[in-house]
């Protein structure tokens, strides 16, 4: 091939085209990505492209495959929330890893009011986004419906609070993942067994209260105590406080995140309590810093990276192939010295 000539206005995929000795159609298929075409006839347009500088035009691709080649990653809380819970983080560094190769923008939203609702909404149906991965939706939330309704491909991170029609979610073994706590706790012969909730307008937190209980009357034991929380620290701390003025001779707690668990740890150090010694505490999510706590928090570990990932992936499935089926991942007991 030869070198395009100084001064040379900007290369065309015509130009291109006729350095490689394709159609016009078939560089075009190639620099939007399509795996249809010929090895041979692939290099030589990637080639062309490379000596002439071609640059490709997403606005034109965008009227050929009518697709914007964004996806929106868009969490349903404040932003104070999102920038103090290190879950977020994680699941949206999952998803960024996994459309590194599938040369798409990610467009990152938070939904902290109706407006921002609103304008998101009219953003989607707009045609800006091929398809939304949605995070920390409370209650029957109508946002995935009507999504899916305007023809906007949708994945949501956890299951529905109620079940929508061709909905893919991905979720983590939230139930199991606190029976497991349940046990880990028995087995090391506690029994007077508190847990702290997280707000029950979600489903995970419903489900691991639910598999709280559940683990519990396995070992015919009832609950120790019931404390609302919010996935807040904050929260956390309330909620044990209150649980430890309710009932003092408890032995342990279940918190239903670790961000909750830290602020149990801070309320049962101010109560002259010792954790592991005198309360057990379990956490969820294995989060960065619950190896960092003092005493480390024995937690559920969630793939929260992977989960990311995994809500990526499926989105592009969704929106080249349709519907995909939920996604449900293990968790497991980290144990650490606070339990």
């Amino acid at each position: 091939m030869t070198a395009r000539p100084a001064g040379r206005s900007a290369p065309t995929l015509e130009s291109v085209a006729a350095l490689a000795g394709v159609s016009r159609a078939t560089a075009g298929r190639v620099l939007a990505g399509s795996t249809t075409v010929g090895e041979q006839a692939r290099e030589a347009v990637l080639a062309a492209a490379a000596e002439l500088s071609y640059v490709t035009n997403r606005a034109a691709r965008s009227l050929m495959t009518r697709r914007s080649d964004s996806i929106g990653f868009v969490v349903g809380e404040p932003e104070e929330r999102f920038f103090a819970d290190p879950h977020f983080a994680l699941v949206l560094r999952g998803a960024h890893a996994a459309l590194a190769g599938h040369d798409v923008q990610l467009v990152f939203s938070i939904l902290a009011s109706a407006r921002d609702r609103e304008r998101f909404e009219r953003f989607a149906a707009g045609g800006h986004l091929d398809g939304v991965i949605l995070v920390s939706l409370h209650g029957d939330d109508p946002l995935p419906q009507r999504l899916q309704d305007a023809g906007v491909p949708v994945v949501l991170s956890g299951r529905p609070f109620r079940p929508v029609d061709g909905l893919a979610y991905v979720d983590a073994d939230n139930t199991g993942g606190a029976r497991s706590a349940v046990d880990y706790l028995t087995h090391r012969g506690r029994e007077r067994i508190a847990t702290i909730t997280g707000p029950l307008d979600m489903p995970a937190a419903i489900d691991r209260r639910d598999g709280f209980l559940a683990g519990l009357a396995a070992h015919d034991l009832a609950a120790h105590g019931v404390a609302d929380g919010d996935f807040t620290v904050a929260g956390g701390r309330r909620a044990m406080s209150e649980l430890l003025a309710a009932r003092p001779g408890l032995d342990a707690v279940f918190a239903a995140n670790d961000l909750m668990a830290f602020g149990a740890m801070q309320a049962i150090a101010e109560s002259g309590r010792r954790v592991p010694h005198d309360v057990a505490l379990v956490g969820f999510d294995d989060s960065p810093l619950a190896a960092s706590v003092h005493p480390a928090l024995t937690t559920v570990r969630q793939p929260i990276v992977a989960m990311g990932e995994a809500m990526a992936e499926r989105l592009i499935a969704v929106i080249e192939d349709g519907p995909q089926a939920p996604l449900v991942m293990p968790t497991d007991v980290v144990a650490r010295a606070s339990a």
